[in-house]
């Protein structure tokens, strides 16, 4: 036989079922508050980078204001913490776009940021998935609002990001006659939000690469009828289909991209040397190389969605056959001088599908100066006189490899 409660247990009962729905309710209708983990500023002569890191993907809306320039973000389901209001030491006195930012809470769950400009700018703001050490972030690139003629890399960097990169143009044929000056491309790796490897004592590839790309830049700017070119001389973010693109826009001879990687084995050692190659990878080695610097724009950050059509390029003709057997003529000239410098890790050139080798009609190689994981061979890297000879050795395999007769114009 039931019995009724008494009123007062009946509303408490009532009261409990009421509150339990209406949690269940919040749970499933509102998503918990990002929690932004980190914000790093990258500025360069190029353009400014802004990250936000959050826990959770960061829904925003922005826009912009003139007279004063200004950019504007909201950060949605975002509440006010420290790392935001410190968002405004990060920006440094020497950034040609932003002069200033502060953050706020806007309303309830709402914090606006606020980037005050040194000119106008062109925005392009975009989402990123976690990726290797990082959460969600969200991307603020920001671009002068008109793209300086004289300035290629500016370009095409600015058409890369709004998805717009034609990798199928042909290239400018001028100036390609006999005697002609010679255009090197010279690609230090990574940089910006992609540190590239990390040594035992906390070096990072992109520092050291950059150095001697520096280094190597002199030195064949120093040779009869050689200039080079960097696809980045600062600590800017480059994706690899515009480190391609800048060399083909520059009709280049040649592209050396340069590198000091790192491996779980911290006794692998030595210097190496690859090329593209049409038929897989020629070790378990340069198939993880390949992958660790083709992961770079997934670490850097890349607006575009799809692949680009260039780099996912897997038909090779006989202009990129041929383009190869240069590149291992010109690889295997760096790696003979390479090794009287430095232990080799293998004595022959690699092959694997490195995407920044990909250009169909420009000798290209990727040169691993040693492994920064190795704790020696990390102390090398930061050593002066070991970045310039290596400098001296990639200078002294290209000259050889002109000297060899190899063919310096193919349209």
């Amino acid at each position: 036989m039931s019995h009724p409660l008494p009123d007062l247990d009946r509303r408490r009962l009532i009261g409990a079922a009421a509150a339990t729905f209406l949690l269940t309710v919040s749970r499933i209708g509102v998503a918990a508050p990002s929690q932004i983990v980190a914000v790093r500023v990258w500025p360069s002569s190029t353009y400014t980078r802004v990250t936000i890191e959050a826990s959770s993907e960061i829904r925003y809306k922005h826009f912009s204001l003139a007279n004063p320039n200004r950019l504007v973000v909201d950060l949605v389901g975002v509440q006010l913490s420290n790392v935001l209001q410190d968002m405004s030491k990060q920006i440094q006195s020497a950034d040609p776009f932003i002069r200033m930012a502060r953050a706020g809470q806007f309303n309830g769950d709402t914090v606006r940021l606020v980037f005050d400009l040194r000119n106008e700018v062109k925005p392009q703001i975009f989402s990123l998935k976690p990726v290797g050490e990082y959460q969600y972030r969200l991307v603020l690139d920001l671009y002068p609002a008109s793209a300086q003629q004289d300035d290629p890399l500016l370009a095409l960097l600015e058409d890369y990001n709004k998805g717009q990169l034609n990798n199928d143009s042909p290239r400018d044929s001028k100036d390609k006659g006999p005697g002609r000056t010679l255009t090197i491309m010279i690609d230090p790796g990574h940089g910006g939000e992609d540190p590239g490897a990390i040594g035992p004592s906390g070096i990072r590839e992109k520092d050291v690469v950059l150095k001697i790309g520096r280094q190597l830049k002199k030195m064949l700017d120093g040779e009869k009828n050689m200039r080079a070119v960097l696809t980045r001389d600062e600590d800017v973010f480059i994706p690899l289909g515009v480190r391609v693109a800048k060399a083909r826009k520059l009709n280049a001879d040649l592209f050396i991209s340069v590198h000091a990687d790192a491996v779980d084995n911290r006794t692998a050692r030595g210097s190496s040397v690859f090329a593209l190659s049409e038929n897989g990878a020629t070790s378990t080695m340069a198939r993880f190389l390949a992958k660790t610097q083709n992961d770079a724009d997934l670490v850097g950050g890349v607006k575009i969605g799809g692949k680009d059509k260039y780099l996912a390029h897997t038909l090779f003709d006989l202009t990129q056959t041929a383009t190869i057997n240069d590149s291992l003529k010109l690889g295997k000239s760096v790696l003979g001088k390479m090794g009287g410098l430095n232990k080799l890790h293998k004595d022959k050139v690699e092959q694997a599908g490195f995407a920044v080798l990909k250009a169909p009609d420009i000798p290209s190689i990727l040169v691993e100066t040693a492994f920064i994981s190795h704790p020696e061979e990390e102390q090398k890297l930061i050593d002066p006189d070991f970045q310039q000879q290596m400098a001296e050795a990639i200078t002294s395999g290209v000259r050889s490899y002109f000297a060899q007769g190899a063919p310096v114009a193919r349209i």
